[in-house]
């Protein structure tokens, strides 16, 4: 493989409508390098990342590659640059050896299989990571698919690879071999890697460069052992960190507030996702559930919600039995904060205002006659919520789809915690994708609400997030619960197996 070209960003500006993206952006990323860039959300990190790769057309300023401008996908490409998304681009229903080939560009309009196979396994011999190929993508873990994503860039010819999260969805284990592996190949010299990541700590063991962006622009670059993660994310947000109050005294009352029994859901697919799921809540606890994603979580959460049918087994909150409806979250206190809020806990194109008030618009002092909604009322409310909760919107009257995702979260936790009826808050993944500042926040409300008697079930992907806030942690693997453990008494290597399903 030849060694990688050296990338350059110069003065990029990139502008949405009267979104400022990008301001006079620069960056040099050197072949054989291992470079981060790090900021809030909105801070134009994906955007810059698709300027290079020729998704996006800057404003103002160019790319380089090698000295050379280059201005489409095409260019790129054949450059070297690649990247592997988020969220993971395979086809699921095709094997390894399809996905592989048919990410090719310049595929014949016949494919010689036995030809296609054999290039591939020359391919694997030199290759990272050891993955079958004849088998189907949807029966591969997460960490096995994202090893894939990978091999489907090298096998591409990439050299500059751009990662984003890429140790979102792994286990401790999966993310420490992934990321191992690639700083083996940087050291080669035959690849370099771009990592966007709010992972401070995966920034220091891996990166030797780090670029900090804030608000669209440059703030600073740096070698990481000339800087360290107070620094950093002090030059992030602009102001010293926020700290977090994870002061979480015992709470006497430990009475079960929320009991799942032999829990049967199927998901989209028609086959069971929860199988027999068995848990108690108490009150003032945080009670984690950790897993790769696709283990049965988001059904878990659909089911107590009431987005998803139960097929066996009961849920009984404070001794009655729960059946998610708008009369029966009210008594019980039980809200539920899903993932991806914006599409699953919000109506986008409805206001700031109107979105705060879907829990009690048809109540006093909201509601008239039951029926007539008071809009000064509305207005007064929604400004209390924005400033107590501090909502950065443009108005209260802008539609909530136009807020950044730390925004939308706060915005929906102001709108269950507000007026203090939440007695439990079932929540999945919270601080997904959010940066220092919007994870702060929103671990301080858990927090409070734990400790003012109150119970959080915290389903989250993030096995940092529950070592800091969870009292008890459980393990989701194959739709089952397969470990419990205190968090005083965790075993990182055991849960991680757990996690992997081994």
């Amino acid at each position: 493989m030849h060694a990688p070209p050296a990338v350059e960003a110069v003065g990029i500006s990139k502008t949405f409508g009267a979104v400022r993206a990008l301001d006079g952006v620069s960056l040099e990323v050197r072949p054989g390098s291992f470079h981060a860039i790090v900021g809030e959300n909105g801070a134009g990190k994906s955007t810059l990342a698709k300027c290079l790769l020729g998704f996006y057309h800057p404003d103002a300023g160019e790319v380089k590659l090698d000295g050379a401008v280059v201005t489409t996908t095409a260019e790129a490409r054949c450059a070297g640059l690649g990247m592997v998304f988020q969220h993971f681009t395979l086809a699921p229903s095709l094997t390894v050896a399809e996905n592989l080939v048919l990410a090719r560009p310049d595929l014949p309009l016949v494919l010689n299989w036995k030809r296609e196979r054999e290039r591939l396994r020359s391919f694997l011999e030199r290759a990272p990571f050891l993955v079958d190929l004849d088998t189907r993508v949807e029966y591969l873990a997460a960490g096995q698919k994202q090893k894939v994503e990978i091999l489907k860039q090298l096998y591409l010819g990439t050299r500059v690879l751009i990662l984003d999260e890429p140790t979102s969805v792994l286990t401790p284990s999966e993310a420490e071999e992934v990321m191992t592996v690639l700083s083996a190949l940087v050291q080669q010299v035959s690849l370099s890697v771009l990592l966007i990541t709010h992972k401070l700590r995966e920034v220091m063991a891996y990166a030797d460069q780090v670029t900090i962006l804030r608000q669209g622009r440059w703030v600073a670059s740096s070698a990481t052992r000339d800087i360290d993660v107070p620094r950093i994310a002090e030059l992030m947000i602009g102001r010293e960190t926020p700290m977090e109050q994870i002061t979480q005294p015992v709470v006497r009352a430990s009475a079960p507030v929320l009991e799942i029994r032999d829990l049967l859901v199927r998901g989209d697919h028609g086959l069971p996702s929860v199988k027999h799921v068995s848990l108690t809540l108490n009150a003032g606890e945080i009670l984690g559930i950790a897993g790769v994603s696709g283990n049965g979580q988001r059904e878990l959460v659909q089911a107590i919600g009431g987005q998803r049918d139960i097929e066996s087994g009961s849920i009984t909150a404070f001794g009655v039995p729960y059946h998610a409806s708008r009369e029966a979250i009210r008594t019980t206190g039980l809200f539920t904060l899903p993932e991806e809020p914006l599409e699953n806990a919000t109506v986008p194109r409805m206001s700031v205002a109107e979105n705060l008030a879907l829990r009690t618009f048809d109540r006093p002092p909201l509601a008239k006659f039951g029926f007539l909604l008071e809009r000064g009322a509305l207005r007064r409310a929604a400004e209390e919520e924005v400033r107590h909760f501090s909502i950065r919107a443009p108005s209260i009257w802008s539609p909530i789809r136009n807020l950044s995702g730390g925004n939308v979260q706060r915005a929906v936790l102001a709108r269950d915690l507000a007026n203090g009826e939440a007695k439990i808050l079932v929540v999945a993944n919270p601080c997904f994708g959010l940066d220092f500042a919007a994870t702060a926040f929103v671990h301080n409300q858990l927090v409070d609400l734990r400790n003012r008697g109150k119970s959080v079930l915290l389903i989250s992907e993030d096995l940092d997030e529950l070592l800091k806030i969870a009292d008890r942690i459980l393990v989701m693997s194959g739709g089952e619960i397969v470990h419990e453990t205190m968090r005083t008494d965790l075993d990182l290597a055991v849960v991680g197996r757990y996690m992997g399903g081994h």
